[in-house]
């Protein structure tokens, strides 16, 4: 049942799936693995978080890990998957049969036939593996019929099977559901983290990835489906924007340049997407200005390439105008979520700089 959260056509290459593999939620992790090495794993779990941050690929790496032909073990983690053997493989591809991965239609639910389904499945012993694995990804898909009958299974799980419910709308799930599932957060991923995946799996060069990190907000999904060039683009136009606010640019200039922003051809939607892009890259940049203004390291520095233009722009800023043209950003980027007009956003954003 393809698919895959945070998955992207671009420079996609083979994935891995062990816990070592996985960028940050080292607690999550440590915990996971602690909880299968010590044959302590809950039969159901909820993995709830942001969208695009791993979820899916932790949920798969458990299975990895209750299956493995040659468990390893390392740093924080008492039990990790090989990654190599035949099952790692097998689940990796998802074609291993002890591995159930149920995603939504293509309507966008998960209906009550697919439940049954795999409940009927799950109740048979694993065919060739240690235990059987159901991950229901994007589980708040579910109808609610569906989740009635998985609640069923939940209150009475088979003692070979282990689901594991991954969500970006935990709260979206019944009350009854989420209440047999012990929930385990995510939060999104840093910078550094995801840099780091781009580079490692994805074939991205140090700059881009940094780029496409930066504009990600936590969530490598939105890393990967961001082109780089486009994410450089953004940086770019947003250092522009602040560096006429600095110097006080006759806001008609400044309106002006914003116009100039935006594509010739697009639609509504496509402006609100490229307004906030360059939003988001402005948001970094005026973060790292109020660490420079508070004397913070270059190492918390989200655009440390750019130290010496944001320390001669920093004389026309203090910590109270960092702060306030931040909060600006952000307010510009909640209207944007509500579809407001980028145009208006854009006009009135520059009246506040």
């Amino acid at each position: 049942m393809g698919g895959n959260e945070g998955q992207s056509s671009v420079r996609l290459l083979t994935p891995q799936m062990p816990f070592s593999s996985v960028a940050g939620h080292a607690r999550v992790l440590s915990l996971l693995s602690r909880a299968v090495a010590r044959e302590a794993l809950p039969p159901a779990l909820l993995l709830a978080g942001p969208s695009g941050i791993g979820k899916r690929k932790v949920a798969l790496a458990v299975a990895e890990a209750l299956n493995c032909l040659d468990p390893r073990q390392g740093n924080a983690l008492e039990r990790d998957a090989c990654g190599v053997c035949a099952s790692c493989k097998r689940i990796a591809r998802m074609v291993h049969p002890d591995v159930i991965v149920v995603e939504p239609d293509e309507k966008g639910s998960i209906s009550i036939e697919v439940i049954r389904d795999v409940i009927d499945r799950a109740g048979y012993r694993p065919f060739e593996g240690r235990r059987r694995v159901v991950v229901i990804d994007e589980a708040d898909a579910m109808t609610q019929q569906a989740q009635s009958a998985l609640l069923k299974t939940l209150e009475e799980p088979p003692s070979a099977s282990v689901f594991v419910l991954v969500s970006s709308l935990a709260d979206a799930l019944l009350p009854t559901v989420r209440s047999r599932c012990p929930r385990l957060r995510f939060a999104g991923l840093s910078s550094a983290d995801i840099a780091t995946v781009l580079i490692r799996d994805h074939d991205y060069d140090a700059a881009e990835a940094k780029a496409a990190a930066i504009d990600a907000d936590g969530s490598l999904g939105r890393a990967l489906q961001a082109q780089a060039t486009d994410v450089t683009q953004a940086l770019a136009d947003a250092r522009e924007l602040m560096t006429m606010a600095a110097r006080g640019v006759d806001l008609s200039r400044r309106i002006q340049a914003v116009k100039d922003l935006f594509p010739k051809k697009s639609t509504p939607a496509g402006d609100r997407d490229h307004l906030a892009a360059r939003l988001r890259a402005l948001g970094s940049l005026l973060r790292d200005l109020s660490i420079l203004l508070a004397g913070g390291s270059r190492e918390m520095l989200a655009n440390a390439d750019l130290e010496s233009d944001l320390t001669r722009l920093s004389s026309s800023f203090d910590a109270e105008r960092a702060t306030r043209d931040y909060a600006a950003v952000d307010r510009a980027l909640a209207a944007l979520e509500r579809n407001a007009s980028a145009k208006i956003v854009a006009n009135w954003l520059v009246v506040q700089l």
